[in-house]
């Protein structure tokens, strides 16, 4: 299989918040690597949506972000996460194998109505797009846990913040808060930092690329009158149409 090799460097970026080199040729391969759309095609009314499909069905980028991830964790050694975290539903995708690599558990953070047995609630909040409510299973996250919350990006930072007061209200300690992509201009690393009077603002947080280095090039908005959504029998037709 792919070989990762991972000589990025992280570059800080502030007070315990750091991302990969956006200069290294591993970070402008992620990056070239993650489509974006504008609104018509987006399953929110955004000027950038961004596609980790991308990343995902390129198995040699898919295990390059995972083994830095990986690599990063493993670097603490005794005093690493206990835990990986991921939040509904993209954070899935990243956080279990993080977790299997590492040989700890993953933990489902959920929206509320999806996860059966006794929950736990942090109550609703609010993100860029709407107001929800994340759970997690109870007993799933413990007293002195340090668990690692991860998703896709970080924009304006309310799930992220979600996240971290659940965590710290089950007694636990966010170890890391992780992410692929960052919207610096979203400023949700700032409202983690001012959160609840700087409770968290001393949580180390590391993004690997940043808006900035997905470039106008990767907006794969199909032309003018395409269909957002098409039948079975129309779908063969159509992939010829746009090349797919």
């Amino acid at each position: 299989f792919f070989e990762s090799k991972m000589t990025a460097a992280t570059v800080s970026l502030g007070h315990k918040y750091c991302c990969l080199d956006q200069e290294h040729p591993d970070s402008k391969f992620i990056g070239a690597n993650i489509p974006w759309y504008g609104p018509k095609h987006s399953p929110h009314d955004v000027p950038s949506f961004y596609d980790i499909s991308g990343i995902t069905e390129n198995p040699k980028a898919f295990k390059l972000v995972i083994d830095y991830f990986v690599a990063r964790y493993k670097a603490a050694g005794a005093e690493g996460p206990t835990h990986i975290a991921g939040f509904d539903a993209r954070g899935f995708v990243f956080g279990p194998p993080i977790a299997m690599a590492l040989g700890i558990p993953f933990v489902m953070i959920r929206k509320a109505g999806k996860l059966p047995g006794v929950l736990v609630t942090a109550g609703q909040y609010v993100t860029e797009y709407s107001k929800d409510e994340i759970v997690v299973r109870l007993g799933s996250v413990k007293k002195g846990d340090r668990v690692v919350l991860i998703d896709d990006l970080i924009a304006t930072g309310g799930t992220a913040l979600a996240g971290f007061d659940l965590v710290d209200a089950l007694g636990a300690s966010v170890y890391e808060f992780a992410a692929m992509i960052a919207l610096p201009f979203c400023g949700g690393v700032d409202k983690i930092r001012a959160h609840r009077d700087g409770r968290f603002k001393d949580v180390s947080i590391f993004t690997m690329v940043d808006d900035k280095a997905i470039g106008p090039e990767m907006c794969r908005d199909p032309p003018e009158g395409t269909p957002r959504c098409v039948s079975t029998s129309e779908a063969e037709a159509l992939a010829s149409k746009l090349d797919l």
